[in-house]
């Protein structure tokens, strides 16, 4: 592939057309608002000039309602010889593309499962999508020069390729993406009134529920909208459990002892469902959570400390395989938690207690 044309300078596509320059790919750059345009080309994602001549691909990185009216323009023009976008929302504009009639012989729907709650050109950056699923949704029609041209560039976007029917795409992201959304958004509501002293207290666990409530409401609007009935129904199964638990915790405050224990006992069912679904989310390559275990490292807010702490973890000859940092600004020390492959936790405690450091 080597020249690209990205239509829509936001995160997705901004992002995407750094990953294409990166790998030697021409990108050309469009977008309604010449402001974002300049500050896509100013990070180097690409130039603004017009394609002279029709591109090997189009990348149509636009809100989900504009697909099917860009895509048909785009074709109308003849700016690509292969289409395809970056949505989060397939079905719906999928029947829309039909019937406008665009020619879907040349045309993939897709969708990176990647993203970040600055929205706009300036939070991109090009590796992005490294090894996140990037969906794809070729129509019956859909020729096979046009699926490799676009398999290509997820490939060239350091993505895994998922092909799946449009309408299975929608359903899967409203369990995992759209209505995880909406609730991260209810539980932030109850942030918004708090007393200042209550949300100072904020921790990990309230920060990582909440970190998606910070994207743009006005993008999400649009994701929403056009997967409505799908989070819709999934909200209303949730708020299913949501009674159960709120008439589980009141019968735990209750003087009757029966109804403790009856509460109790809805509660704690609650509580291992959820431990059980969240053990089903694979891990890096496909692992699952309990093939993983963790080492817990006190780490000081001081220059050079977690640079120091992956230099000696690497001195053990310990992999890596997944980090997160637990720590509150203006905290003197924080927690970093290293997984690593199961029966390799002692090796690496030991190696770095050697080094001095302290575990929890």
């Amino acid at each position: 592939m080597e020249d690209v044309l990205v239509v829509g300078t936001g995160l997705i596509g901004t992002s995407a057309a750094l990953a294409l320059k990166s790998r030697g790919a021409h990108v050309h750059l469009r977008d309604t608002d010449p402001g974002t345009v300049r500050i896509a080309a100013s990070l180097g994602a690409g130039t603004a000039e017009a394609p002279r001549e029709a591109v090997d691909l189009a990348v149509v990185a636009v809100p989900p309602r504009l697909v099917p009216d860009v895509l048909a323009g785009l074709q109308a023009e003849g700016v690509a010889r292969h289409y395809t976008d970056v949505a989060s929302v397939k079905a719906g504009p999928q029947q829309d593309i039909i019937a406008l009639a665009c020619d879907t012989t040349c045309y993939v729907g897709g969708h990176p499962m990647a993203g970040g709650e600055r929205s706009g050109p300036l939070g991109a950056r090009p590796d992005l999508f490294e090894g996140c699923n990037w969906v794809l949704t070729p129509t019956p029609d859909t020729d096979t020069e046009t699926l490799n041209s676009t398999l290509e560039l997820v490939a060239m976007c350091g993505a895994v390729p998922v092909v799946m029917e449009a309408s299975a795409h929608d359903r899967a992201v409203g369990l995992v993406s759209h209505a995880p959304h909406v609730v991260a958004s209810l539980v932030a509501t109850l942030l918004e009134q708090a007393e200042e002293r209550a949300v100072s207290l904020a921790g990990p666990g309230v920060r990582d529920l909440t970190r998606i409530a910070a994207s743009d409401p006005g993008l999400w609007v649009d994701i929403l909208g056009a997967n409505a009935l799908v989070v819709a129904d999934l909200l209303e199964e949730l708020s299913t459990g949501l009674g159960d638990a709120v008439t589980g915790l009141r019968a735990m405050a209750a003087t009757d002892e029966d109804k403790r224990g009856g509460g109790a006992r809805t509660v704690e069912d609650l509580l291992r469902r959820g431990q059980s679904g969240r053990a089903r989310i694979s891990g890096k390559r496909g692992t699952r959570p309990e093939q993983y275990e963790t080492v817990a490292v006190v780490i000081g807010d001081q220059p050079g400390e977690l640079a120091r702490l992956f230099t000696d973890a690497s001195r053990a000859g310990v992999n890596v395989e997944d980090v997160r940092l637990e720590h509150s600004v203006g905290q003197p020390t924080g927690l970093v938690h290293l997984s690593v492959t199961r029966g390799l936790a002692d090796v690496l405690s030991q190696a770095l207690r050697r080094q001095g450091w302290r575990h929890r």
